[in-house]
């Protein structure tokens, strides 16, 4: 019996240790860090307005200096798409599209520090990545390609999105 106490005040005496040791201080209201967090509201953008209003979403958001740019397919301004069977063109259209973006808030694919792309072909974005030595000419950013089984119409190969520092004039 003494030898269970003392093994339960051993493990008391840890658990009491180690919640003091996980104190952790709240920052005080007023300071830098909650002030920058709180002070920026967001920018909204759409693309295509009639859209992006029908189907619920926001192509580009603005906060601070950064602009995050939701995926963009291969679509024209009702929404078809572009490019059908077509894996390079539905590539360049999407470029297109984010250049418009980009252009919106000052930028150029140099300012693009992150971009994901979406696509139902692994193999056919390999084949056609050389495109983007036209788009990213001084660096490439950071980013992921990503297999999907399907983008957001029938038809669709591949989607792009991506995140951009807007450059301080």
């Amino acid at each position: 019996m003494k030898k269970q106490i003392s093994i339960l005040t051993g493990i008391i005496m840890l658990l009491a240790l180690a919640i003091s040791g996980c104190k952790q201080e709240t920052p005080k209201a007023g300071t830098a860090a909650v002030e920058t967090a709180t002070a920026e509201k967001p920018a909204y953008f759409l693309l295509r307005p009639e859209l992006e209003k029908m189907y619920g979403y926001t192509q580009a958001v603005k906060v601070g200096n950064i602009v995050k740019i939701g995926g963009v397919i291969s679509i024209n301004d009702k929404g078809n798409l572009t490019g059908k069977d077509d894996y390079p063109q539905q590539m360049k259209n999407c470029y297109a599209s984010l250049e418009k973006v980009l252009k919106h808030y000052g930028c150029t694919f140099e300012d693009v520090f992150l971009e994901n792309i979406y696509t139902t072909s692994m193999a056919a974005l390999q084949q056609n990545a050389s495109y983007r030595h036209k788009i990213y000419t001084g660096h490439f950013p950071t980013g992921s390609w990503i297999g999907v089984n399907e983008l957001g119409l029938p038809g669709a190969m591949i989607e792009i999105e991506m995140e951009a520092l807007i450059p301080q004039h």
